[in-house]
């Protein structure tokens, strides 16, 4: 294992062609901090940059929690850290490593953690997985591809509906809406989406690399475009004198429970 990052936020291992990235923070749902996200933003270019590496699968440590979103203690530096406009403010949305890319979803994938895995080319997910944009209850907007990323996947009504109600999506009715992919029993979502992987590494690389960015290059808006979109309205959210008082209270509160 190689660790990125000094707290071991996250695990990046190899295995033959294959690069798995864990979101190592149980303790706290496998939130990103603002030093997760400098951490994995670092391991996503590393694996563009090694010519060895051939498939990116993401997960999060334990069963319980694939990405619980943004930090809430920390949401308010993650939208102005220096590496935002690069990266991201959780360190991927604006990261394309021209490679496959597969999210293993075990348990809940909320918020941020959704757009973590709507960023991943497709999702393989385990029965006790449950998504949602629970971001609303906080009134802070998706600002990692999620209002981009997700009506190209579920379409417009989907997407509308899981975003403007915030509720829970089952793995099995996120398989019916083309959110996942495939739905394993619970505990086996990281050794299939591994499966899958090592059968893609095995292929002969220039025509799969080829065939994935012609279907990139289906959307009809660019994806960047409507990133950057997200990027102004979102950041003028995270501006407003409600949301950084409650997320601020928030921070305290928590502060004050330790």
């Amino acid at each position: 294992m190689k660790p990125i990052g000094r707290r071991e936020l996250i695990i990046s291992e190899q295995f033959g062609h294959v690069t798995q990235l864990t979101l190592a923070r149980p303790e706290a749902a496998n939130a990103i901090s603002v030093e997760m996200a400098l951490a994995l933003s670092q391991a996503i270019d590393a694996f563009a940059a090694d010519p060895n590496s051939f498939v990116l699968v993401i997960t999060g440590a334990g069963e319980r929690t694939f990405c619980a979103g943004g930090d809430l203690t920390e949401l308010l530096e993650l939208t102005g850290r220096p590496d935002a406009d690069r990266a991201g403010p959780l360190g991927f949305a604006r990261l394309e490593p021209r490679k496959p890319t597969i999210a293993a979803v075990n348990g809940h994938c909320f918020g941020g953690g959704l757009e973590l895995a709507l960023w991943c080319d497709f999702r393989i997910a385990g029965e006790n997985a449950e998504f949602g944009a629970l971001n609303r209850q906080w009134g802070v907007t998706l600002i990692d591809g999620g209002t981009q990323r997700l009506p190209r996947t579920v379409g417009y009504g989907n997407a509308m509906w899981m975003i403007n109600t915030g509720c829970r999506v089952s793995a099995q009715r996120a398989l019916q809406m083309g959110l996942v992919q495939e739905v394993v029993p619970s505990g086996g979502a990281l050794r299939r989406a591994l499966e899958l992987a090592r059968e893609m590494a095995e292929h002969p690389q220039p025509a799969l690399l080829a065939d994935r960015m012609g279907v990139i290059a289906s959307a009809e808006r660019s994806l960047q475009t409507g990133i950057d979109f997200e990027a102004i309205s979102g950041r003028a959210v995270m501006r407003e004198h409600e949301v950084i008082e409650r997320l601020t209270n928030y921070r305290e509160r928590r502060r004050r429970e330790r």
